[in-house]
């Protein structure tokens, strides 16, 4: 099932920071027939506004990378916005595609579905095999019922959705607030500012609280008032002090890779591709002459087919397969942004998950390797913080 240049292709979240990169990537493949929607024209937990939109626009392919996301404090306050804003847009979006007759649907998660203990590094089969990392649990829920719902549509029905976990991105767009950014782009916002402060650039300061106000308080704040909201946040004169221990190991994706990977299996994976099974299609559904699925056969309803076995974990992960410290993730942003203060970790509060690599060896067989390491990225990243500050 391809989609050709022609092909018209919703991306949901084109605004945010893989949406827009996947947009971009699908631009400068020579696909121009697509189709966007802001928060704003459309709420996709709104399931009649969903319905309304795809009955308008029949888009031929979807990509859902819009969710409700943040970091650890985020996931701990606003636990049951997580799970239930997360499960309304997957739900709405995918039983939408399938009314409206998508050809292809790309869901994209994250590796925080995988067990807390899970071993390392962290293979798709992993899934559902213990618990779940406490700080995280209803977003990790959310996103595993949205890679099981592809999977049983795919069984059921005979669709070709597909489901692909990233490990931590970072990138063009990123969200810099510090209220509910994920840990590169908030460590680099609070090392740039207490650089700022020690230099006393206040016009500078200024100028990116006007950008992103931090708890309501932007630049025309008296310095004292921007202190205090700053201090909150481990923000001080030539100081900051970060979240934990700095022990955690973490995997960074540069977001243009990740969209680059995404819109390969977009365009060139498919469901039978990722089971390992050639013949599925015809086997499972009784696929027409031209390739196209017979929806309304029912014989695999359920993926019950003994000769198949049981099918699962059909999600693919997205990664560099390396990993680095918090503490050395802080080291490369010190350096990037030319910090010479000191940067303290915070021990009474929580580290999150301590190891998170993925095993990248499905998606290299089917045919993608990352290009970015960390340490061009980091760079690249408060390249672009900087220009948009401008």
């Amino acid at each position: 099932m391809t989609l050709d240049k022609n092909s018209k292709i919703y991306v949901a979240g084109h605004h945010g920071l893989v949406g827009s990169a996947i947009w971009n990537n699908l631009l400068q493949r020579g696909y121009t027939n697509l189709v966007g929607r802001s928060h704003k024209e459309l709420d996709l937990t709104d399931q009649v506004a969903v319905r309304k939109f795809f009955d308008e626009e029949r888009p031929e392919g979807v990509v859902l990378a819009a969710a409700f996301v943040g970091g650890i404090m985020a996931n701990s306050l606003y636990r049951a916005d997580f799970i239930m804003m997360n499960m309304k847009i997957q739900c709405n979006v995918i039983s939408e595609a399938y009314a409206h007759g998508v050809k292809k649907l790309l869901f994209l998660g994250s590796t925080c579905i995988y067990p807390k203990n899970a071993p390392q590094p962290m293979k798709e089969d992993c899934l559902l095999t213990s618990p779940l990392e406490y700080t995280n649990e209803e977003y990790a829920i959310a996103k595993i019922a949205g890679l099981k719902m592809c999977e049983s549509y795919n069984l059921q029905y005979g669709t070709n959705y597909i489901a692909v976990m990233p490990t931590n991105l970072y990138g063009p767009n990123d969200n810099f607030h510090l209220e509910n950014s994920h840990v590169m782009p908030a460590m680099m916002r609070k090392i740039y500012l207490a650089k700022l402060i020690h230099d006393e650039e206040w016009d500078k300061i200024a100028i990116d609280l006007n950008k992103r106000p931090v708890e309501g308080v932007n630049g025309s704040a008296s310095k004292e008032d921007i202190l205090k909201v700053l201090g909150k946040y481990g923000i001080y004169n030539n100081k900051v002090v970060l979240w934990g221990t700095g022990t955690p190991l973490r995997e960074f994706l540069w977001s243009e890779d990740m969209a680059d990977a995404s819109v390969h299996v977009l365009l060139n994976v498919d469901f039978k591709d990722v089971i390992g099974i050639e013949k599925y299609s015809s086997v499972h559904y009784g696929a027409s002459t031209d390739g196209a699925v017979d929806r309304n056969h029912s014989a695999g309803r359920g993926g019950a087919i003994p000769s198949l076995g049981e099918i699962r974990n059909c999600h693919i992960n997205v990664g560099t397969g390396k990993e680095l410290t918090i503490r050395e993730l802080s080291e490369l942003v010190v350096k990037a942004v030319g910090f010479e203060g000191s940067v303290e970790f915070d021990a009474s509060k929580p580290d999150g998950t301590m190891r998170k690599l993925i095993d990248v060896s499905k998606l290299h067989s089917l045919g993608w390797i990352h290009k970015v390491e960390i340490e061009d990225g980091v760079k690249k990243l408060f390249e672009w913080y900087q220009a948009s500050l401008v």
